[in-house]
């Protein structure tokens, strides 16, 4: 379990892991309950969230944490993930809340139009 108690670190963790494309790191920072939603997607729950993750992983070619910020129970992260060239470059935002230092929710918001190529 981690041992990092404020909202922005534990988003900032959570990122990286994503950004070493590391499935079980990213684990330890969702609660079982989490709620994800994005433009092209949307899961409920840990085991829904890893599966998809995992394969989203494999997909993009890096992840690049710009900032984050946290505000009571909420922490926001924006990053750039880029692709390969047919996509590019797509600069992301990260809503996320936190409960007893779990994520229970992210939201994405990002252009969706690349990906309907």
């Amino acid at each position: 379990m981690s041992m990092i108690k404020d909202n922005a670190g534990i988003a900032k963790a959570f990122y990286t892991s994503m950004s070493e494309k590391n499935a079980v790191g990213l684990e330890q920072y969702l609660h079982d309950d989490i709620e994800f939603i994005a433009p092209l997607a949307k899961t409920y729950g840990k085991e829904a969230y890893i599966e998809n993750a995992k394969k989203f992983m494999g997909f993009f070619s890096s992840l690049a944490i710009r900032t984050v910020c946290d505000s009571n129970h909420e922490a926001t992260v924006v990053y750039d993930l880029n692709f390969p060239e047919s996509i590019g470059s797509v600069p992301t935002v990260a809503l996320m809340n936190l409960n007893d230092g779990l994520i229970t929710r992210i939201e994405l918001f990002y252009d969706a139009r690349p990906f309907e190529r």
